[in-house]
């Protein structure tokens, strides 16, 4: 039996890849903070909690990654911890960068002493590309314009050089946006969902947003999950963009998801100016190919399609 360690188990990619894992068979453990253990937190894998094993620990701290990872020998192991609100890493930016970034080099070292023959999946992003000229492949120059992005790049070259130096098993996805049913309520696209079903009950009057401008490539997070595991099958470690070549603007975003329930989203959002970023990246498009051509992943869900998901699934809720 394949042996698999997910760091940010209870998150959306983390709760959709232990399913995918344990469908095929893995002995799935996950790393978890204890102050995710609280029932609210733990909802996405509450389905699977009997299947997995949870262990308490953190990325600030080597030590315990350390006796985890020497314990468990483990066939493969996804990081996909991290402090992933950008809008938030302005604001905390040095406990992003000790998570985010130098928590990427704990577990590497971690493995690199004690479990060389594990295969690393590391959770790079987009938001590395700043604004870099779309469509963005593996190729692209990386300016990040917000301390979460510097962080993940971090991660990203250290996760290299440990490829290069060490001939250890790396991989970086480097992931576009990648949405779902279990996406967190400060995200964008889930604060968008939650807002029409809270409007459509008489709770909320007006729904305030930030930039409608910036434009993203969103997909659907069990795709990518399926790209991540993909990734640690291949002979060689390599690094691939994970995307779906198209890109739409949050206000088309609202157009879609408001329309769907009969609304006009215009009588409802307003603009904030607290929500903007005091940078933002304006437009990410990706440029798959490499991972299509390789790995034969291709997205099995459209944009319309993501948008009526999530909005069925808020209702539902």
């Amino acid at each position: 039996m394949e042996t698999a360690l997910i760091t940010g188990i209870s998150g959306q990619d983390g709760s959709y890849l232990a399913e995918l894992l344990l469908g095929k068979g893995y002995e799935v453990h996950g790393l978890i903070r204890r102050t995710a253990l609280y029932p609210e937190s733990l909802q996405n894998i509450e389905h699977i909690l009997n299947k997995v094993n949870l262990h308490y620990g953190d990325l600030a701290t080597e030590n315990h990654l350390s006796a985890l990872i020497a314990e468990l020998q483990p066939n493969e192991v996804y990081n996909l911890a991290s402090q992933s609100d950008v809008r938030v890493s302005f604001d905390i930016p040095e406990y992003t960068g000790d998570i985010t970034g130098l928590g990427v080099l704990r577990v590497l070292e971690a493995i690199r002493k004690f479990s060389p023959k594990s295969k690393f999946y590391q959770a790079s992003s987009s938001e590395m590309f700043g604004n870099s000229k779309p469509p963005q492949n593996e190729d692209a120059p990386m300016h990040p314009r917000s301390p979460y992005g510097v962080a993940k790049l971090y991660g990203y070259n250290i996760t290299r050089m440990y490829r290069d130096s060490y001939n250890l098993f790396c991989c970086n996805g480097i992931l576009f946006n990648h949405e779902s049913e279990r996406r967190g309520k400060n995200f964008v696209t889930r604060k968008i969902t939650n807002g029409i079903v809270q409007i459509l009950a008489g709770k909320l009057d007006k729904l305030y947003l930030g930039n409608l401008d910036a434009k993203r490539d969103w997909g659907y997070a069990p795709d990518y999950c399926r790209a991540m595991w993909l990734m640690l099958q291949q002979d060689k470690p390599d690094d691939f963009v994970v995307g779906t070549g198209e890109s739409h603007s949050v206000r088309d975003f609202l157009d879609r998801s408001f329309s769907f329930v009969g609304l006009n989203w215009e009588e409802y959002v307003e603009i904030d100016p607290n929500l903007y970023r005091p940078s933002d990246v304006n437009y990410l498009l990706a440029d798959a190919s490499k991972a299509r051509r390789i790995l034969g992943w291709h997205p099995s869900v459209t944009f319309e399609e993501l948008v009526i998901k999530m909005v069925n699934s808020e209702r539902s809720l």
